[in-house]
C-alpha cells in the first residue's frame, strides 16, 4: 500500500487516495503552534524533507504558514497543503469563501486537501469562531447538516480550488451519512489516533471505504494545555521506552513508525528543531510483529481531546 511520491531528492513515502492523487504518509502538524514560531517551524521542515503541512483556519496562523511555504523555494506540485472548513462555516453559502481566505492566507491557489473540521456546525456570529451565551454555552446552528456542507465542498472541486475533500472528527454513522449523498467520496478521515486510542473499527471502515486515515496527536498529545497531570502519557509508557531502546530510536520515533505500519497518515506537530528532524526520521527502521502488538495492548480508550463541548450540538 505504499508508494514512492516520486523520485527527487528527499521523497517520502506515500498513500494513494480515491481522488487519484497521493498524500505523504508524514506531515508537520501546526496545531497550538503559536504566530512568531509556525513560519520558522514550517521552513525547517520544508528544509529537512517534510512536504506535507497540516492547517486549519481555526489555529489562526495561517498567514504565517503561507510565507514559509512562499519563501520555500519548493514547486507547489512537490508540495501536499491541508487545510479545514471550520465549524461557523458549514451553511453551503459559506463554504466558497471560507476556503478562499484559507487559500487568500496560504498563498495558494488550490489545496491539495481540505476537510470539514468537526461534524458540529456553530452559530456565524461575524468573525468568531468560537460564538457562546452569556454563560459561555457554545452557540450551535443545529439546521447546518454536514451533508449539506459536503456537497459545497464538492463544489469546491469542480471550480478547482481543492484536488481532494474529507472529513474530520467524524464517526463511522456521520461518514455513512456522507457517503449516502456523495459524489465524490471522502478521500480522508482524520482522527485523533495514538496507542491509547487507536479506533481500530473506525480505521478498518474507512480502509473498507477507501478512505486513507490520518492520526492528528499520534504522540498522545503531551503538550496540550488543557491536560491534567495524573492523566497517563504514552510517550512515557515502559513498553514504549522498552521497544525504542531495542531500536535506537526515541519513544516518538517509535510511536510514529506504529502508525506508519498501520498505513495511517502522522502529522506530528512541534516547533523546536530538532524535534521536528527526528519526527521525520522514522524510514530507516520496522516495527516487528511483536512489537505492534505490544503497543497495541496499550489501548485505553482514552481521548486527549474532549467532546463534551459539543454534546448539545444536532450533529455531535
Amino acid at each position: 500500500f505504499f508508494f514512492i511520491a516520486s523520485q527527487k531528492p528527499m521523497s517520502v513515502k506515500s498513500l494513494a487516495l480515491s481522488s487519484g492523487f497521493k498524500m505523504p504518509i508524514i506531515g508537520l502538524g501546526t496545531f497550538l503552534s503559536k504566530p512568531g514560531e509556525v513560519e520558522n517551524a514550517v521552513s525547517i521542515a520544508l528544509k529537512n524533507g517534510y512536504r506535507a503541512i497540516d492547517c486549519a483556519h481555526v489555529y489562526q496562523n495561517e498567514t504565517e504558514v503561507g510565507k514559509a511555504i512562499a519563501n520555500s523555494g519548493l514547486e507547489r506540485d512537490d508540495l501536499f497543503v491541508t487545510s479545514k472548513l471550520w465549524n461557523t462555516c458549514h451553511r453551503p453559502e459559506r463554504v466558497l469563501p471560507a476556503l478562499k481566505k484559507t487559500l487568500e492566507d496560504l498563498q495558494l491557489s488550490y489545496l491539495d486537501l481540505y476537510l470539514i473540521h468537526w461534524p458540529i456546525a456553530l452559530a456565524s456570529h461575524g468573525d468568531e469562531l468560537f460564538p457562546a451565551d452569556e454563560d459561555g454555552n457554545s452557540l450551535f446552528d443545529n439546521d447546518a447538516d454536514y451533508v449539506a456542507t459536503w456537497k459545497a465542498m464538492e463544489q469546491c472541486v469542480a471550480e478547482g480550488l481543492v484536488r481532494s475533500i474529507g472529513l474530520s472528527n467524524f464517526n463511522i454513522d456521520q461518514i455513512n451519512r456522507v457517503l449516502g449523498v456523495a459524489a465524490i467520496k471522502p478521500a480522508v478521515l482524520q482522527v485523533e489516533n495514538h496507542p491509547f486510542l487507536q479506533q481500530r473499527a473506525l480505521v478498518n471502515f474507512c480502509k473498507e471505504h477507501d478512505i486513507v486515515v490520518t492520526a492528528y496527536a499520534p504522540l498522545g498529545a503531551p503538550g496540550r494545555p488543557w491536560g491534567n497531570d495524573d492523566e497517563p502519557v504514552v510517550l512515557e509508557q515502559p513498553t514504549v521506552k522498552t521497544i525504542a531502546e531495542k531500536y535506537n530510536k526515541t519513544p516518538a520515533q517509535v510511536l510514529l513508525r506504529y502508525q506508519i505500519q498501520r498505513d495511517i497518515v502522522v502529522i506530528p506537530k512541534s516547533v523546536k528543531e530538532h524535534r521536528i528532524k527526528e519526527n521525520f526520521n522514522v524510514f530507516d527502521f520496522e516495527l516487528s510483529l511483536d512489537d505492534m502488538k505490544e503497543i497495541d495492548l496499550l489501548e485505553r480508550g482514552f481521548r486527549a481531546f474532549g467532546l463534551e463541548k459539543y454534546r448539545k450540538s444536532a450533529f455531535f
